[in-house]
């Protein structure tokens, strides 16, 4: 009796562990066949981002071990084999979504704050997932992007977007006239740099028969279709309910209607993270995810470019580093775009403080200036010595004025004819106050060779002048409060065309936000911007762009340092890059496009 019972007793026990070997072996077999298919998308990922196959949190090896245990009398309970063959499925089914194409790309534009709206370089990225209603092509024309078309009446005072069908927030909800209204409205409301919409916007309707928004304004508005090319689009079921959305922070999901969504904002790793949106109709993208670096200094994002850690490189209305290129170039690995920029460097003198509300101390600050040193040594041969207009040649209905001019002695004898004079030897010029001249060039980090440039020449004609060096933060409060002598800054091609386009939007005194200098109240040149502004007639807008430049050439209220090409650096294994003049590289189109090349 006692034999036949340890016989049971090994025949259950042996039949347990026949079990328990048949499970093991079920999800070695499932184990295998998943690191087989699997391993050459791993290892393809791990050779272009430099990231090893190691066991992470919740990874393949973790979990093999935690069978392991399991198996051996671990801690853990062991699954019926249907529901661990279920559950295996499901992982492997996640994890190879996972190992879909990742797009990455290094900055220098550092986000500061989680904040959707008030931060600055955030909204830049947020176009891939909250696109603006307009866009502009490659060509540099205005089409529609959320809109299908649109239409303006004969004074440009009403405009009528009509939105397209197929477009769907990343929370499956469509995307309505209303959310348009209520995004231009709330900018208008909540945000300094878009206040002209507050004090221009009359009413504004919706209609869902035409799926349409129709913007009513209380004076003839030419470029609305370029301003609306740069306000992302909001839903208005989330953001309603938001109150200060410039402080406000989230570091994520936001919901978005573009082809991806922002997921993440994970500051203390400097990355965003766009995902696939799941409702998204249009041409649809390859890679599974994007993903934004971001790097305080240029050289670790060279780094990481040369180390197959990020795919390219963008900059906002900038380029990559000149001095960058030929490391770049001997890894064999990368292609660069080449644009002609619309964008510029320039010194911007306050124009509410003696003695450079002088027109001729600044035509004397314009002839002290070295243009060809600057350019040599700022771009390294990818710059040009610029106008006296301002506006670079790229732009539309440019107008060739007279190039800047480096002549020292001419910047003394016009200093001298306008009575600035040393009268105490000392080898300082005075103001016609007596006092000695000291300019204060005020300067962010970016622009410290320049300034030191700048600080060289007008020593050399005898006007003392020091830098002062402040973060962005900084410099926008100083510069707003007039609290500068000279400032050292840059156009981007969104400023170049906004308000009257032509870099009006920078020196009009009606005009606010972070970049602008608003300091010019000339009536002569609010006029000329408002003509721009109201004409339909293409000829006569290409009158008024004339005599814009000429203003520039003649009044000097900034003098332009250089202009540069944009050079945008590609990894080879990326193709079909498209860009265009207003975002450059960070476009819908471009990201929609791109596929990877085993090239």
């Amino acid at each position: 009796m006692k034999l036949g019972n340890h016989f049971k007793e090994k025949e259950l026990n042996g039949s347990g562990l026949n079990r328990r070997l048949k499970q093991g072996l079920t999800f070695a077999v499932l184990i295998f066949i998943f690191c087989v298919n699997m391993y050459p998308a791993g290892a393809a990922d791990s050779e272009d981002s430099g990231e090893n196959l190691t066991s992470s949190e919740g990874g393949i090896f973790d979990r093999f071990i935690t069978y392991i245990k399991a198996l051996f009398g671990g801690e853990e309970e062991l699954q019926d084999p249907e529901e661990v063959s279920e559950a295996k499925a499901a992982e492997m089914q996640q994890s190879a979504a996972s190992e879909g194409t990742v797009l990455k790309i290094a900055t220098p534009n550092v986000i500061k704050s989680a904040s959707f709206i008030g931060d600055s370089n955030l909204g830049v990225f947020t176009h891939l997932s909250n696109p603006p209603l307009m866009k502009m092509d490659s060509e540099g024309h205005i089409a529609g992007q959320l809109a299908e078309s649109y239409e303006a009446s004969e004074n440009n005072t009403c405009w009528t977007f009509y939105l397209k069908d197929n477009l769907y927030w990343s929370d499956g909800e469509p995307v309505t006239p209303e959310d348009i209204e209520f995004s231009i409205r709330y900018y208008g409301k909540e945000t300094p740099w878009a206040s002209w919409i507050n004090d221009t916007l009359e009413s504004s309707s919706v209609s869902e028969a035409n799926n349409s928004v129709t913007f009513k304004f209380n004076k003839p508005y030419t470029r609305i279709n370029l301003e609306f090319a740069t306000y992302n689009i909001l839903p208005a079921h989330v953001w309603e309910t938001i109150e200060n959305p410039m402080e406000y922070t989230n570091n994520g999901p936001y919901v978005g209607c573009g082809p991806y969504y922002l997921k993440l904002i994970d500051l203390n790793a400097g990355k965003l993270v766009f995902e696939k949106n799941p409702y998204w109709k249009g041409k649809v993208p390859e890679a599974e995810t994007v993903e934004i670096h971001y790097y305080s200094n240029v050289d670790v994002a060279t780094l990481a470019l040369k180390n197959g850690e990020a795919d390219t490189y963008y900059k906002y209305a900038g380029s990559y580093p000149y001095s960058g290129i030929e490391q770049l170039e001997e890894t064999g690995d990368f292609e660069f775009l080449e644009t002609t920029g619309i964008g510029l460097i320039f010194l911007a003198p306050n124009l509410e403080k003696a003695p450079f509300s002088d027109l001729e101390f600044r035509e004397a600050l314009a002839y002290a200036i070295n243009y060809e040193e600057i350019v040599r040594l700022e771009t390294l041969g990818y710059g040009e010595v610029p106008n006296r207009g301002f506006v670079p040649p790229a732009m539309e209905n440019f107008k060739e004025t007279e190039k800047l001019e480096y002549d020292p002695e001419k910047a003394r004898e016009l200093l001298e004819e306008a009575g600035y004079s040393d009268s105490n030897g000392d080898g300082i010029l005075e103001g016609k106050d007596g006092e000695n001249i000291e300019i204060e060039i005020l300067i962010r980090p970016d622009y410290a060779r320049t300034g030191e440039l700048l600080k060289e020449y007008f020593e050399n004609v005898s006007l003392g002048a020091d830098l002062r060096t402040a973060d962005s933060d900084t410099w926008v409060t100083l510069k707003d409060n007039y609290e500068y002598d000279l400032t050292v800054t840059r156009s981007t091609p969104w400023g170049m065309l906004m308000h009257a386009s032509w870099g009006s939007g920078y020196f009009d005194s009606r005009r606010s936000g972070q970049g602008v200098m608003h300091n010019l109240d000339d009536p002569e040149y609010l006029e000329l911007c408002d003509n721009i502004l109201a004409t339909t007639d293409s000829a006569e807008l290409q009158a008024y762009a004339y005599e814009l430049q000429d203003y520039y050439a003649e009044n000097l209220p900034a003098i332009p340092l250089y202009w540069n090409t944009v050079l945008t650096p590609y990894n080879r294994h990326f193709e079909g890059w498209y860009t265009d003049p207003l975002y450059g590289i960070y476009n819908l189109d471009n990201f929609v496009n791109v596929r990877r090349t085993e090239a």
